[in-house]
């Protein structure tokens, strides 16, 4: 029997993921007081327009535009509002007058994590956000709780479901960009402007997260480097399929060993469309699906898979952190802050070690390989890999019979070993500058080996 008093549970903003959250915790009231060990009691729902519709049938008596006086008498408040403002100024009232928050706001918590963190540490308040970076996937407690002992080398993530989506597509079907994006629209996985999704910029903001969490050190938003995926076409994804590896937007967080000032450690966190290989456990992830892959020190290797968005699922993660924050309210004592005290530099994405797959359409002429490869010894990138296909003048595509009709022009594919990014830029630079080169058609990045 609980003999707890009810916990105010105070909720900002009743779209797809707050009016799910609302509706499961009226659902689920009894059975989520038992593992909490207390009543969760919704006081409220702070919206925008009280008569907009919403896909839940929730009470109308809940709602109310005066976020501010809901707030005021909340153990917890959930904010699922989005943007910077008004949830940031809403969060820190909430977190000075006392209460645990809940948020799923990655972009709020990119740019403004460390102000929001220091007023938590301030009053003893809690912030959970296990939503935030990936979705109904437990990633946050197993970066900031389990793995707290060890040291993470690595995180690879596919943190961004729209993408994920839209570059499947065109790798099982060979489908062009365009077309997987309208349908992505239209199946709502996509916005009317997808840019945040296809340019890299929601990915970025949930990289910034996990990187801060494993490396223990505050991470910038401005601090990642993005690209996004409006530049793969069906013969980058052809490429790669022929050479065994699938193309993916991976948010990448590494510690890179030595590269800190007096020789320490740095960390690079970067997101990008990359190769890798259909082996690897990343390569089998589908769909608007999520994955983050870690690599730790002692514990090895870990993947954590499942819905990266989607009203249910988030909410589920969201559910997750009320419990644990009406569980810490009734235990007592101040939250736990979030570490930074590692404080290592992030560096920019030259002094990052990877590896590149070079595309580029070439003069069909003798000596035309050994110019390239000296253009790439000179810039201390040695070849791993060449591929060679001639292009048929008449249709522009590769063919092995192109000779016989008089083609002048061959595409080589070249693979190189791990070098510096920065070496390996600045030598893609030459080859684009080279006589022989007629222009590069791709380059991307070979992850995961």
């Amino acid at each position: 029997m609980i003999d707890y008093r009810n916990l105010r549970v105070a909720l900002l903003g009743a779209g797809v993921v707050g009016s799910q959250v609302a509706a499961l915790l009226l659902k689920h009231a009894d059975e989520l007081a038992d593992r909490a060990g207390a009543g969760l009691e919704l006081a409220g729902i702070a919206v925008r327009d009280i008569d907009a519709p919403r896909d839940v049938d929730l009470p109308r008596e809940l709602f109310t535009t005066d976020a501010e006086s809901l707030i005021v008498g909340a153990d917890i408040v959930i904010e699922l509002m989005g943007g910077i403002e008004p949830a940031r100024t809403y969060l820190l009232a909430a977190i000075n007058s006392g209460a645990d928050v809940v948020t799923a706001n990655k972009a709020l918590l990119a740019t403004h994590g460390p102000e929001i963190f220091e007023a938590a540490d301030q009053v003893g308040a809690q912030v959970y956000y296990e939503a935030a970076a990936a979705g109904a996937i437990p990633i946050i407690r197993p970066l900031r709780d389990s793995l707290a002992g060890d040291r993470v080398q690595r995180i690879m993530g596919i943190v961004n479901g729209t993408t994920n989506y839209i570059l499947d597509r065109m790798d099982l079907e060979g489908a062009e960009f365009a077309d997987v994006l309208a349908d992505a629209q239209r199946l709502g996985y996509a916005e009317a402007d997808p840019t945040a999704d296809i340019e890299g910029y929601d990915a970025a903001q949930k990289a910034a997260i996990l990187a801060s969490l494993a490396f223990h050190t505050a991470v910038p938003l401005e601090a990642v480097h993005r690209e996004g995926i409006t530049r793969i076409d069906k013969t980058m994804m052809d490429a790669a399929r022929r050479a065994g590896y699938v193309i993916k937007l991976l948010a990448v967080c590494e510690r890179l060993t030595g590269e800190g000032t007096g020789g320490g450690d740095a960390i690079s966190v970067r997101v990008y469309p990359a190769l890798i290989a259909r082996a690897h456990p990343l390569a089998s992830v589908h769909g608007a699906n999520n994955a983050v892959f870690v690599q730790a020190e002692a514990a090895g290797n870990l993947m954590f898979y499942g819905a990266g968005a989607g009203g249910v699922q988030t909410a589920s993660a969201v559910l997750g952190d009320v419990v644990s924050a009406a569980r810490r309210h009734i235990a007592g004592g101040v939250g736990v802050g979030e570490s930074t005290r590692a404080n290592l530099p992030v560096v920019e994405i030259g002094r990052a070690v990877t590896r590149y797959q070079i595309t580029l359409e070439v003069s069909d002429l003798p000596g035309v390989l050994a110019t390239i490869a000296g253009v790439l010894s000179d810039g201390r990138v040695s070849i791993a890999t060449v591929e060679q296909a001639l292009i048929d003048p008449a249709t522009g595509e590769t063919t092995s019979t192109a000779t016989e009709r008089g083609a002048a022009t061959a595409r080589l594919v070249i693979g190189t070993h791990k070098a510096r990014e920065q070496d390996l830029s600045e030598t893609v630079e030459r080859l684009a500058e080279s006589d022989v080169v007629g222009r590069v058609v791709s380059v991307l990045r070979v992850e995961g080996d």
